[in-house]
């Protein structure tokens, strides 16, 4: 558990310096440049998600709460919402125009549905981390940036690109799951 929860608060760590330590980031910008600063920012975060998958695998599994019967129904309709949003935010989408923090609340969704379907003490920790962290992060991005000012309408093909590119994504995702992270989506 100990690894989990290092991978877990790494992460966090490194994606609050931009709310909570601009000079920081600035300062090691300044030192070693834009580039090498966004590639060790990088492989610290994959050293961080590498501790989660790691911890994940290796913690003792103790149930917390018993999760809804229909908990694992709903649980891939929340996840790939949080697909569309993820890549939403990376595009030019009307859901950027409709949504200021579309990847927090992907990452919100995501962990929201794996909690419906988990109640050991890991998926707790991981997926309730997640959403505490990605709640904290639109609260604190909203006071950093002020007032939202929302984009400019684009074009309908867009938003079916992002979509078909998300869904194809998750797809991906879900056959891969039980390579990646240890466990099969579907029992």
């Amino acid at each position: 558990m100990t690894m989990l929860l290092l991978g877990l608060a790494l992460f966090i760590v490194l994606h609050m310096i931009t709310f909570w330590a601009r000079n920081v980031r600035a300062g090691a910008v300044s030192l070693i440049g834009e580039m090498p600063y966004k590639g060790l920012f990088a492989l610290a975060t994959i050293g961080s998600f590498t501790l989660m998958v790691l911890g994940w695998k290796a913690a003792e599994v103790l149930p917390v709460y018993d999760a809804p019967s229909w908990g694992m129904h709903v649980t891939p309709i929340f996840v790939l919402a949080g697909f569309i949003l993820f890549v939403a935010s990376n595009a030019p989408t009307n859901i950027r125009r409709m949504l200021r923090h579309p990847q927090l609340v992907g990452v919100t969704l995501w962990g929201i549905g794996h909690l419906l379907s988990n109640g050991e003490n890991r998926s707790l920790l991981l997926f309730g981390g997640f959403v505490i962290f990605s709640l904290i992060a639109m609260m604190a991005s909203n006071k950093r940036d002020g007032e939202w000012v929302k984009r400019e309408k684009v074009g309908l093909a867009n938003d079916i690109i992002t979509v078909v590119v998300a869904v194809a994504l998750y797809a991906g995702f879900m056959y891969f799951h039980g390579a990646i992270i240890g466990v099969p989506v579907m029992p």
